[in-house]
C-alpha cells in the first residue's frame, strides 16, 4: 500500500468515526436507534 493511499484510508476512517460519534450528541439519534434495538427483541 503506497503512503498516499494509507494516509487518505485513515482519513477517510477518522471523518466516518466523527460522524458517529457526532450523531450520539443527538438525543433524538440515541433514542429512536435505542428503539429500533429494544424493537428487535
Amino acid at each position: 500500500m503506497k503512503p498516499v493511499q494509507k494516509v487518505l484510508l485513515y482519513t477517510g476512517l477518522l471523518l466516518v468515526l466523527g460522524l458517529v460519534f457526532a450523531m450520539y450528541t443527538r438525543p433524538d439519534f440515541v433514542m429512536t436507534l435505542a428503539n429500533q434495538v429494544w424493537g428487535c427483541f
